[in-house]
C-alpha cells in the first residue's frame, strides 16, 4: 500500500515523496527529520497507531495529515476524532484494513493530497471553543482521556429563542461544508441550544460510512438532536441531520410536514454525493419556506449554483465562512465572490448569526 500511495502522488508533476514510514513512531521521526508539506496515514499501524501519532504531531510540529481508513465502525470513529485533533481529509480504503485496489481511488488520494499542501495550518490547530457534552461519548476511554484538547469548559451560554413547537418550523436551516468541516460543524452545531426551534440540514462531504460515525460524534457532544438522515423520515424540529455519504439529500412535503429523500440514482454532483447543490435545489422547490444558509471550509465550489437559484426562488439569508478560518477557502469564497452571502462570518461567529436571524 505504501508503494501504490507513492507511485501515484509521484505521479503529479508537483508532488514528491520524500519519505516512507512504517509506523506511527517512524512516521513521527520522519515528520521530525524530512519536514514534510502534507502526511498520509493510516490509522491502524504498529508500535505508534495513527491517532497516537497525529496527536502528538500536531501537538509538537503541525502539518496537514490526510487519513486513510477502512470503513469499520472502530476505524469511521477514530477517523472521525482524527479530524478533531487536527487531520485535514479522510479517504475510505475500498478495500478494507489491505487495500491492494487504491487504484480505483487514485484521483481522490492525489486531489486530496495535493489541496492538503495549500491548508493554513493555524485552522488546524485553533482549538474547538465549546462543547456542551451532552452525552456521555459512546467512543473508548482514550477518546474521553483526550476530550480536554478539543473543548472548554466554557458556560453554555442563554439564548433567547422562540420555545421549540411540535409544528414544522417554516424556516429552515441548510449547511453546506466539505474538506475541514467536521470540526467547523462542530464549533457550530455544539453552541445551538436543546430547544433550537427549525430544523438542520447539513451536507459534509465525506465517504459512506464515515457520516454515521460523524453523526453519532455530534449528537454525543451537541444539545440538540444529531442524525445521519433516513430515507422518508419526518423532519423535526431541533433534530440536524446529515447526508448519508453516498447518498444525496433531498426532502418533499407529506402529509403532516416534510420529509427526508435520500437519492442513491442521480450521478455525483462535481465528484460529490452527497452534493450542496442538489440540497438547494430541492429546497428551491419549497417556495412557502424561508431558509438561513451557512456555505463553509471547503474544496471547490458546491453550493454556488443550488445558491443562486435558491435566493431566486426563496427569502434566504446566508452566511459564508471567512477566509481568516477556513481550512480550506474554496466553497464560501465561491459564494462571496458570486454576491451570494449576506453576512461573511469567522467559524466562531456562524452559530450565533444563524440564531440571530431565526423567525
Amino acid at each position: 500500500m505504501r508503494k501504490l500511495i507513492s507511485d501515484m502522488l509521484n505521479k503529479h508533476p508537483m508532488m514528491e515523496v520524500i519519505g516512507i514510514a512504517r509506523n506511527g513512531k517512524d512516521a513521527v521521526e520522519k515528520v521530525r527529520n524530512l519536514q514534510p508539506d502534507v502526511l498520509t496515514m493510516d490509522i491502524e499501524m504498529p508500535v505508534m497507531n495513527g491517532l497516537e501519532a497525529l496527536k502528538f504531531i500536531m501537538d509538537h510540529m503541525p502539518i496537514p495529515v490526510v487519513i486513510l481508513s477502512s470503513t469499520t465502525k472502530h476505524n469511521t470513529e477514530n477517523a472521525v476524532l482524527a479530524i478533531e485533533y487536527g487531520a485535514v481529509d479522510v479517504i475510505a480504503k475500498p478495500g478494507g484494513a489491505i487495500s491492494l485496489n487504491l487504484h480505483e481511488i487514485e484521483q481522490e488520494i492525489v486531489e486530496k493530497v495535493f489541496a492538503a499542501s495549500n491548508v493554513v495550518i493555524h485552522t488546524l490547530t485553533r482549538q474547538i471553543t465549546s462543547t456542551n457534552n451532552r452525552h456521555t461519548p459512546t467512543s473508548s476511554k482514550q477518546n474521553t482521556a483526550n476530550e480536554s484538547r478539543s473543548t472548554s469548559t466554557l458556560p453554555i451560554k442563554t439564548v433567547n429563542i422562540p420555545k421549540k413547537n411540535t409544528l414544522i418550523a417554516k424556516q429552515f436551516v441548510i449547511i453546506g461544508t466539505s474538506t475541514g468541516g467536521p470540526r467547523a460543524l462542530q464549533e457550530v452545531i455544539t453552541k445551538f441550544p436543546a430547544n433550537f426551534p427549525h430544523p438542520i440540514l447539513i451536507v459534509q462531504h465525506m465517504p459512506p460510512g464515515f457520516t454515521k460515525s460523524l453523526a453519532e460524534r455530534l449528537n454525543n457532544l451537541s444539545e440538540i438532536t444529531v442524525k445521519e438522515a433516513e430515507h422518508g423520515e419526518p423532519i423535526e424540529n431541533g433534530t440536524a441531520y446529515i447526508a448519508p455519504g453516498g447518498l444525496h439529500l433531498k426532502f418533499e412535503k407529506s402529509r403532516t410536514g416534510y420529509k427526508i429523500v435520500l437519492d442513491g440514482d442521480e450521478a455525483p454532483r462535481s465528484g460529490h454525493r452527497p452534493a450542496v447543490n442538489v440540497l438547494l435545489e430541492s429546497a428551491a422547490t419549497h417556495k412557502e419556506l424561508g431558509y438561513i444558509t451557512a456555505i463553509m471550509t471547503g474544496m471547490g465550489y458546491d453550493g454556488k449554483a443550488g445558491m443562486e437559484l435558491l435566493r431566486a426562488s426563496c427569502k434566504t439569508f446566508t452566511i459564508a465562512e471567512s477566509k481568516n478560518t477556513s481550512v480550506v477557502y474554496g466553497m464560501p469564497k465561491a459564494i462571496i465572490d458570486a454576491g451570494l452571502s449576506d453576512e461573511i462570518k469567522d467559524i466562531q461567529q456562524i452559530a450565533d448569526a444563524i440564531i440571530g436571524n431565526l423567525k
